[in-house]
């Protein structure tokens, strides 16, 4: 029997996958069954969910970081190189 080559799930995937194991209406056996993937696999990323599942509330979320200006960045790096060699 040839072995299966790897597949790589998309983030939608796990998530629907690890939502469908928190609800618990059907067993681990059953969800791989129907979702083609190992027991385990689907253990990980229900783990993940609930780990990470506090962050979507996190009051920071969704927010941008600032845009970082490079060239000013540069320049303070050239003023302070300066200042170091006098």
């Amino acid at each position: 029997m040839p072995r299966r080559p790897r597949r790589n799930h998309t983030p939608g995937f796990k998530a629907k996958v690890a939502i469908a194991a928190i609800k618990g209406d059907r067993t681990l056996a059953e969800l791989a069954e129907q979702f083609d993937v190992h027991p385990n696999q689907i253990t990980t990323w229900k783990a993940q969910l609930e780990g990470g599942a506090a962050d979507v509330f996190d009051a920071g979320n969704g927010a941008k970081p600032p845009a970082v200006d490079v060239k000013s960045l540069h320049a303070k790096i050239g003023e302070l190189t300066l200042e170091n060699d006098s």
